[in-house]
């Protein structure tokens, strides 16, 4: 069960600090948790994981292909390793590894990709995955996750020491809106209904979760009815609750920072075809590169915002309503 917060206010907690805070408690008790990392240590937060359990911590240098390697052949010892590098190098440089190493020898590996989308910010397009979910998607059961804010993030990555096979968790590495109260639970597949709606269902992940909330009070004001989803896992995605809100609302908008090509946008329309087919809009990034420039710069630019969202909002309203 899940409690939402009351204001949409960034959380005081940054996502890597509740990541590296989380895995050292998990290892104090659990001898099998490892961290890797490809000579990102610092910008991880991981640094105090690293001081306190040397003989657990590898710093695999820049070389993201090796490190899902390494981190192979620790599962295949009994270990769970995590291992970290930005989202881009973590996914592009290393799909092979992760393909064969990892997921065809059915192992049990946790990659951490890190600054996705626009949250990479001054590090510009070399840095800037639109793509890491995609790029992941057609690799066979491989589960994609998304964690909105601190509190799931904590949740998840506890419970991904109880599960076996290939995950990915796409993070942002700072402060993010806080969604959720402290002591809320998930369960990877299955999405959140965080508002209920009639008129339109507005499915989210990530930071696009805060701006999907917003753009529900634009649409309230308006006398529009919205449901809001956190669909927080990609792959497997949510197809059940899909369908029960393709039924209940007739049109979707999907919002995610990543390429609408191959991302959440394209993940729910197939679950939506297969089940009750509802018109469509995508809000993401639209067949594009990343660029150098602040966060709040980048989302006006990639039309990442509330307002978008409503704007399609009122466009597959208008599509349902032929």
């Amino acid at each position: 069960m899940f409690k939402l917060r009351e204001t949409l206010e960034k959380s005081p907690d940054m996502m890597r600090d509740v990541y590296c805070n989380t895995l050292m408690e998990l290892a104090e008790t659990d001898p099998r948790i490892c961290a890797l990392d490809a000579d990102l240590v610092s910008s991880s937060g991981m640094k105090p994981f690293f001081r306190a359990y040397p003989d657990r911590a590898i710093n695999c240098g820049v070389q993201e292909a090796n490190m899902i390697g390494v981190a192979a052949g620790l599962s295949a010892t009994g270990k769970i390793p995590f291992a970290h590098s930005f989202g881009i190098f973590a996914t592009r440089r290393a799909c092979d590894q992760i393909f064969m190493s990892a997921a065809y020898a059915k192992l049990n590996v946790r990659i951490v990709g890190s600054d996705p989308g626009v949250t990479a910010a001054y590090n510009g397009g070399t840095h800037m995955p639109f793509e890491d979910m995609g790029v992941l998607r057609s690799i066979p059961q491989i589960t994609l996750l998304e964690p909105t804010d601190p509190v799931m993030l904590e949740e998840l990555v506890r419970k991904l020491t109880e599960v076996y096979g290939v995950y990915y968790i796409r993070m942002a590495r700072k402060n993010v809106a806080g969604i959720y109260e402290k002591g809320s639970s998930f369960t990877i597949g299955r999405g959140n209904l965080l508002k209920d709606g009639s008129d339109v269902t507005l499915i989210a992940s990530g930071i696009m979760v805060a701006e999907a909330l917003k753009a529900r009070e634009v649409l309230a004001s308006e006398g529009i009815s919205a449901k809001v989803v956190d669909m927080f896992t990609w792959k497997p995605v949510d197809s059940e609750l899909i369908a029960r809100c393709a039924a209940e609302t007739g049109a979707f908008v999907t919002a995610e920072n990543h390429n609408t090509v191959g991302g959440l946008g394209s993940a729910v329309t197939e679950a939506v075809c297969a089940t009750c087919p509802v018109p469509v809009e995508m809000v993401g990034t639209h067949d594009r590169f990343g660029q150098v420039g602040t966060e709040d710069f980048l989302r006006e630019e990639y039309k990442l915002t509330a307002g978008e969202i409503a704007a399609a909002a009122r466009r597959v309203l208008a599509r349902k309503a032929k």
